[in-house]
């Protein structure tokens, strides 16, 4: 289930005044993904995939200080920097972005990351490790989707539109992979506080 606009309001009034007290470049940075909700991080990476155009999955530091700037995220230059020469652990005057965006995650607990692993499996029915409009028949039920009940949507339509939840901001192709499950639920656990109450609502949302 799609993490509540409750909750992506929660994290984001948490992280904003998380920013007013913290040093750490990366810190800033991950809040201030996280202040735009659930799909922050996310819609971060889509930008530095935008921009490698050579597809070699990474930045040099002008296209990070691009990036980040592109996506309208305040950092001073000098942290821009610092978070940079982090990153380039060898010297190379590029990152990858991908290890990069991972870094960016909010830790999770193991009993968290356990509970997105059997979320995924439970949807992913054709076990290929990604999840399609074909593996939600039969586990997603469309019917109670107001648009579905009145005639507009078909089920497909319904479950396209339910993968677009999780799906690359702005660049949804129906086809959701783990890491894009993942990345969508570390935005929601942000908000969330308790294990407890995160165990709650993934068992409830995913009968699992």
């Amino acid at each position: 289930m799609a993490g509540t606009a409750r909750h992506d309001n929660q994290m984001a009034e948490k992280a904003r005044k998380l920013l007013d007290t913290t040093q750490d470049p990366v810190e800033k940075l991950r809040l201030q993904c996280l202040s735009r909700g659930s799909s922050g991080i996310k819609g971060l990476g889509r930008c530095f995939r935008i921009m490698d155009d050579d597809k070699s999955r990474s930045l040099d530091y002008s296209e990070f200080k691009k990036g980040i700037y592109d996506y309208g995220l305040d950092l001073d230059p000098d942290d821009a920097r610092k978070m940079f020469e982090t990153f380039d652990r060898d010297g190379s005057g590029t990152i990858d972005f991908d290890e990069f965006l991972v870094k960016l995650r909010p830790p999770l607990s193991k009993s968290r990351r356990t509970l997105i692993q059997k979320a995924f499996r439970k949807l992913d029915r054709t076990g290929d490790g990604q999840i399609t409009v074909e593996d939600l028949h039969g586990v997603y039920d469309a019917r109670h989707h107001p648009k579905y009940q009145n005639g507009d949507w078909t089920e497909d339509q319904v479950f396209l539109k339910f993968l677009e939840s999780f799906d690359t901001p702005g660049d949804p192709d129906g086809v959701v992979t783990y890491e894009e499950f993942y990345n969508y639920y570390v935005g929601v656990s942000a908000s969330i506080d308790n294990d407890i109450y995160f165990d709650v609502m993934m068992r409830k949302a995913w009968k699992l």
